[in-house]
């Protein structure tokens, strides 16, 4: 496929230092895509509110990405987007706040998430009533589902159409719901969506020591389950943004197969990149290079491995951009 002005650019400009790993990255992963493999997305930080899904949801459209896993802001934040986008409120000057700036915003309900600020009302309370109608018709029939299958289901329902506020075509969030594809969410309690239920299981709603959302264990299990299915042939790669439990989380579950379950002749992941701001010499998980991996069973020395030292809002919409051909 010809590639288009953007790849063409990062063809002929990037070619040291972060920009050749970004070159060298999205070649091996538009490579490894061509010859039939898989792509997870491991995401943390805040590109849904940093508006990723301009680039990523065509990814997902096109089978660039058939799993991702991801920190539970963002799977909220990106269907907050959706329907609240117009009511956000920029701060391109937030280094410059004082502490009475700040509490101005919260007291005019804005949450504020590095230069965006998150509208309470239209985002947070917007979906609460309708997440609460899902959770209650899951209590009437006995069902426990998985923090993605309860937004697919609001989603798949209509309801959310009448406060759409951007082109639904950039809704990362929405386009996987259409793909039907997998968004694991290991540590859903960490969000505000969860922060809601928790409060209506205090006011007796609900009961949290039955939860009716799926929890860290049985997401493990199921993406065991989806990687026994997926892992073979050319394999499926792992493309890490940030760190985290986003990360750390599913990248485990090949070591797990191989060493705790015993089976051998697991496939290791068959690409690795992530981008990264981290310093490795802090001791992180986060900032490890990606040949630590290798020792713990997650990589073999052949498997191709870039990680890019850079801003994840400036690399990741460029290297999808080069994948999509853009």
């Amino acid at each position: 496929m010809a590639k288009g002005p953007v790849s063409q650019f990062i063809n002929h400009h990037f070619r040291h230092f972060n920009s050749a790993a970004l070159m060298d990255a999205a070649k091996a992963y538009d490579e490894h895509i061509n010859k039939g493999g898989k792509m997870m997305l491991a995401m943390a930080g805040a590109m849904s509110t940093a508006e990723l899904g301009l680039s990523l949801a065509e990814m997902i459209r096109q089978d660039k990405i058939s799993i991702v896993c991801c920190s539970a802001n963002n799977l909220e934040e990106d269907v907050m987007n959706l329907v609240a986008h117009n009511h956000y409120y920029r701060v391109p000057h937030y280094r410059d706040l004082t502490p009475e700036q700040e509490q101005e915003l919260l007291n005019n309900h804005y949450n504020r998430v590095t230069d965006t600020c998150i509208p309470e009302e239209e985002a947070f309370r917007r979906l609460e009533d309708h997440l609460v109608d899902i959770w209650n018709d899951m209590k009437a029939k006995g069902e426990r589902l998985f923090p993605w299958e309860v937004m697919y289901r609001l989603l798949r329902s209509g309801v959310l159409k009448q406060y759409y506020e951007i082109d639904p075509k950039d809704s990362w969030v929405l386009a996987a719901c259409e793909k039907n594809i997998p968004i694991l969410v290991p540590a859903w309690e960490d969000c505000t969506t969860a922060n809601i239920y928790t409060a209506h299981c205090i006011k007796g709603e609900f009961d949290a020591s039955k939860s009716m959302i799926k929890n860290g264990i049985e997401t493990m299990i199921f993406l065991t389950e989806w990687y026994k299915k997926n892992g073979g042939g050319q394999g499926c790669g792992f493309f890490q943004i940030g760190g985290g439990t986003a990360g750390d989380f599913p990248i485990c579950c090949v070591p797990m197969m191989e060493q705790d379950l015993g089976w051998k002749g697991t496939p290791l992941w068959a690409y690795f990149c992530q981008i990264s701001d981290c310093t490795t010499s802090y001791g992180s998980y986060s900032g490890a290079v990606p040949n630590e991996k290798i020792t713990w069973g997650k990589l073999s020395p052949t498997t191709p491995r870039f990680i890019i030292e850079s801003d994840a809002t400036i690399v990741a919409p460029l290297l999808f951009a080069y994948v999509l051909g853009w």
